[in-house]
């Protein structure tokens, strides 16, 4: 991928890789999908979209699939890769098992009650590792 240095996947370009997932888009369409993919919490303005595009090019994630002029406008289709399909499962799988540990960590700490801070109080000095009182 590109020029030897890691991708990292951002929020925005996994949102910008899965909104290319079902066909290629051009921009205007890519800023849509995505806002509706994220339920409206994330717009990409033109320039954010543009330098996601790019990079994500750059790394071999996605790659340009056509021109077309529509009402005297030039449009830039957009298409993923193998290798973007292949990074978009792999965030999908990861964003996935974050999830689950995070439902199981509130279920204990809910079934555990509130007590102490980070890590059982650890983290505030309230209880030592013996469980006592500091």
């Amino acid at each position: 991928m590109g020029t030897g240095t890691p991708f990292r996947l951002t929020e925005q370009a996994y949102l910008v890789l899965l909104a290319l997932t079902p066909e290629p888009l051009h921009g205007y369409a890519v800023i849509t999908a995505v806002k509706e993919l994220s339920a409206g919490r994330t717009t990409l303005a033109a320039a954010t979209l543009y330098g996601n595009l790019d990079r994500l090019t750059a790394a071999g994630l996605v790659a340009p699939a056509g021109e077309s002029v529509v009402d005297g406008r030039l449009r830039r289709y957009y298409r993923i890769t193998d290798a973007g399909r292949g990074a978009a499962e792999a965030e999908t799988e990861r964003l996935a098992a974050l999830a689950a540990r995070a439902q199981a960590a509130l279920r204990r700490r809910a079934a555990h009650g509130t007590q102490g801070g980070l890590a059982g109080g650890f983290a505030f000095g309230l209880a030592t590792p013996a469980g006592g009182l500091a």
